[in-house]
């Protein structure tokens, strides 16, 4: 039985990566990245450079010592694909592993490798389907907070202080 959507752990999520950046008085979206990375002790990466799969915008790939967010080149929306990747992280949505001998494997069949998810035995991991949109929702939330802040240009400090007052 897989995980059923909540927008409280969603909203949950948000607020614990608006804290993180609101520490690192982080403003916009590639900074709350570091800042996500920082508080993970886990480098995050963005590669912007890989063509992807047709239909691909975006991917996390896992690697032993840290994770890379793989952007389709000329994406038309970058921040909101970046924020959904960012969420499959943030909630540690199951991945396939990177291992070095992928590597030398072309990208395409890297994106099938990376479609399969693999389950750990005795945790129980959202179905795809639950996955995508607590990603796409944690990126909706998300965007509107930084938005928010960006047009008072303030750090995410002073938004979670104006929204902890009303």
């Amino acid at each position: 039985m897989g995980a059923n959507r909540s927008h409280r752990r969603v909203a949950a999520a948000v607020d614990a990566v608006c804290d993180a950046a609101a520490r690192a008085e982080a403003v916009t979206l590639r900074h709350v990245v570091d800042a996500v990375a920082r508080e993970r002790q886990r480098s995050i990466e963005l590669d912007f450079t890989k063509p992807m799969a047709p239909g691909v915008c975006g991917q996390r790939r896992a690697y032993p010592d840290r994770d890379v967010i793989v952007l389709a080149p000329g994406l038309p929306d970058l921040d909101r694909t970046l924020a959904h990747e960012l969420g499959h992280i943030v909630f540690r949505h199951e991945g396939a592993e990177i291992v070095a001998a992928t590597l030398e494997a072309g990208d395409d069949l890297i994106a099938y490798m990376l479609s399969q998810r693999s389950r750990r035995r005795g945790e129980e991991q959202p179905s795809d389907e639950v996955a995508e949109w607590e990603a796409e929702t944690f990126a909706s939330m998300l965007l509107i907070r930084l938005k928010t802040m960006q047009g008072r240009g303030t750090p995410v400090s002073v938004l979670r202080y104006d929204e902890a007052i009303g």
